[in-house]
């Protein structure tokens, strides 16, 4: 078997001594004490040791904390995977990213629900910021995507990781979450990048379309009725504008984790289109494969925004911004009243010396009109 220890979760076998590196380390007791607040440290820590496997941990530690989280910073989290089969056939889940965190521990939590076996979660190394950050993302079934990379670096590394998600289908038997692009999309225009796609396929065996089939790939539509980071993205929007070559911090992504998984999200659903598997069957082997990855990402789109639960801020947001009212019969004076309240108090909370109070409303409008958008363009 390939080396995949570098990226790979830990096995449950490594567990117990990560779990004793955890537990030393500050700055993890320190989030501990925040997130498990009403338990003592050592209730937590011997929870912890008794986890033999990474879902078990998961189960015991993980999935309570988010039961907390919906309860109290949302309206409850529905899901519906009736298009795919529920027989230990494994999928590679490929969906729209709005948060950083929580998108893919909802995801989970919804597979136990529906009793299925939790994901394998792609990650970037850019969001491990902490030593604690990395190791307990592998605990919790992620592996690791390289970003900064030398474009031969890159190469070597996709085709590893590639390689690796093959295996995890094939012979580990284990589901997998990966985001349709790299990083969230900040106005919510959801479109798989082609790149995602070709890495996918530089594992396995056969022509593109037998590997990408082998993944067993499912679009996934992610759908929050309201993005605790919205103005927090507004926010960026205008920083990348006004300041040429700015880029995030390691503090800013820490920030969007954290007003992500402590905001309030409103309703929140998951959605599986089919696996496209059948669909690729369809496709001309000869077909060449900048159309071919070009015709897939298409088609996975199609499968994210037919499937987006859409709320009453979508429909007014996109009749905002086209100055109608053609989606009213979707929302009602008052929920439009509040919304309009919702995103005046999101824009002041942007806090830039030249805030742009104008763009910065258009560009929280533009997040939450993109998905009804998408949905009526693909309907």
């Amino acid at each position: 078997m390939e080396d995949y220890s570098d990226i790979r979760p830990y096995l449950p076998e490594e567990l117990p001594q990560i779990y004793e590196e955890l537990l030393a380390d500050e700055k993890f007791r320190n989030m501990i004490a925040i997130v498990y607040k009403d338990l003592p440290f050592e209730a937590v820590a011997a929870t912890l040791r008794s986890c033999k496997t990474n879902t078990e941990m998961q189960v015991k530690l993980v999935y309570p904390v988010l039961t907390q989280l919906l309860a109290t910073q949302s309206q409850g989290l529905t899901s519906d995977f009736s298009s795919i089969a529920n027989d230990g056939t494994c999928y590679t889940f490929v969906s729209n990213h709005r948060d950083i965190v929580l998108d893919s521990a909802f995801l989970d939590y919804s597979l136990l629900r529906n009793n299925m076996d939790t994901a394998e979660i792609a990650i970037g190394d850019n969001l491990l910021i902490y030593p604690w950050i990395k190791k307990l993302v592998r605990v919790a079934k992620s592996f690791i995507v390289q970003r900064a990379l030398t474009m031969r670096q890159m190469l070597l590394a996709s085709a590893k990781m590639s390689r690796y998600m093959h295996y995890v289908i094939n012979d580990k038997k284990q589901n997998i979450w990966i985001a349709q692009r790299e990083g969230r999309a900040k106005d919510s225009d959801d479109r798989t990048q082609d790149s995602v796609l070709k890495m996918m396929a530089m594992g396995g065996e056969g022509d593109v379309i037998n590997r990408l089939k082998d993944l067993n790939i499912v679009p996934m539509s992610i759908s929050y009725e309201y993005d605790p980071c919205d103005y927090l993205k507004a926010k960026e929007f205008q920083q990348k504008r006004d300041i040429e070559g700015w880029k995030k911090s390691p503090e800013d992504d820490l920030l969007n984790m954290k007003t992500g998984i402590f905001g309030y999200k409103g309703h929140i659903h998951y959605q599986s289109a089919p696996c496209i598997n059948e669909w690729l069957d369809t496709i001309d082997p000869q077909t060449p494969k900048s159309e071919l990855f070009r015709m897939v990402a298409e088609k996975i789109d199609q499968g994210i925004h037919l499937n987006y639960r859409l709320y009453p801020a979508n429909y007014i947001a996109a009749d905002i911004l086209q100055g109608t009212e053609q989606r009213s019969a979707h929302y009602t004076e008052e929920e439009k009243t509040a919304f309009v309240a919702y995103v005046e108090k999101k824009v002041g909370m942007v806090d830039l010396e030249n805030a742009d109070h104008d763009y910065l409303r258009e560009r929280i409008l533009t997040m939450y009109a993109n998905p009804t958008l998408n949905q009526e363009h693909a309907s």
